[in-house]
């Protein structure tokens, strides 16, 4: 009788038992989409990614047409208005003509680790910033020469002078052309170059096209002497060099406040001095 109970049609069989019993792991989240665990630990814009894919020929255009409107009116603005506050109105809508590409690149994609900070970037900013600016002494024969200052009447600053001239020159300006010109235009040459021409490559053009079009917005009105076109010339090469050995931009930006901050300084002891 157990055999038959055994052996009967009801009976399981225990060759199909083992598959019907087997149970199969259900896959974690991290099983399932390795390819997204990748892309998390993704952390530098250098190596590619999804935001820096969409920093193509497009994002190119609009900064390089961003900043030709601002030339164009900031040059119309300084020819046609005179007063006072023309300098600095001129140099807010050129502003504005650099950062409407900035945050448009920025909307369509936040390149890994570009917007880090490390400590150290204050330590490149401070050693570099100085060599700069001693580097432009150099160059321009600065110690010949006395100490620059503003004219004055009674020989001390305007009032105004931190809103007109410190905060713009020494601020607001590195910061703009820093991610103008090391963020936006460095980093969408080198994204739509990195494939094709390899990284080595691709990092030289960036680094020079950065550096290129950051001397000819100085010089934009033909009054950039050669002297005062090299000392340029290093800050921008400086900058992208820096931008494209850490990945971070804000090591550059901090190199150029301390750059123009330190003429700012020996303006003004220039003019309290004199």
């Amino acid at each position: 009788m157990q055999e038959q109970l055994s052996d009967g049609p009801d009976a399981p069989d225990s060759s199909s038992a083992a598959p019907a019993t087997a149970v199969v792991p259900a896959p974690t989240p991290d099983d399932a989409s390795p390819r997204r665990r990748r892309r998390s630990r993704r952390t530098d814009w250098r190596l590619g990614g999804t935001a820096v894919r969409r920093w193509d020929g497009i994002v190119l255009a609009i900064a390089l047409m961003g900043v030709g409107v601002g030339v164009f009116a900031s040059t119309l603005i300084s020819a046609t208005w005179q007063s006072p506050w023309s300098g600095l109105v001129s140099q807010i809508v050129l502003w504005v003509g650099m950062t409407f590409p900035i945050a448009y690149a920025f909307r369509r994609g936040r390149p890994a680790g570009l917007l880090a900070f490390r400590p150290v970037d204050v330590l490149y900013a401070v050693t570099l910033g100085v060599f700069l600016r001693i580097l432009q002494g150099w160059i321009t024969d600065a110690g010949s020469q006395p100490i620059p200052s503003i004219a004055t009447l009674d020989g001390s600053l305007s009032p105004t002078w931190l809103l007109t001239d410190a905060v713009p020159a020494g601020l607001i300006a590195p910061t703009v052309e820093e991610f103008f010109f090391r963020g936006v235009i460095l980093v969408a040459v080198y994204s739509m170059l990195r494939r094709p021409a390899g990284s080595f490559a691709a990092g030289l053009a960036a680094v020079l096209v950065s550096t290129a079009t950051f001397v000819l917005l100085h010089a934009v009105d033909g009054s950039l002497p050669l002297n005062e076109a090299l000392p340029l010339g290093a800050v921008g090469l400086t900058c992208a060099l820096l931008v494209m050995l850490t990945g971070r931009i804000w090591g550059a930006v901090l190199v150029h406040v301390v750059y123009n901050a330190t003429m700012l300084a020996l303006v003004a002891a220039g003019t309290l001095l004199r």
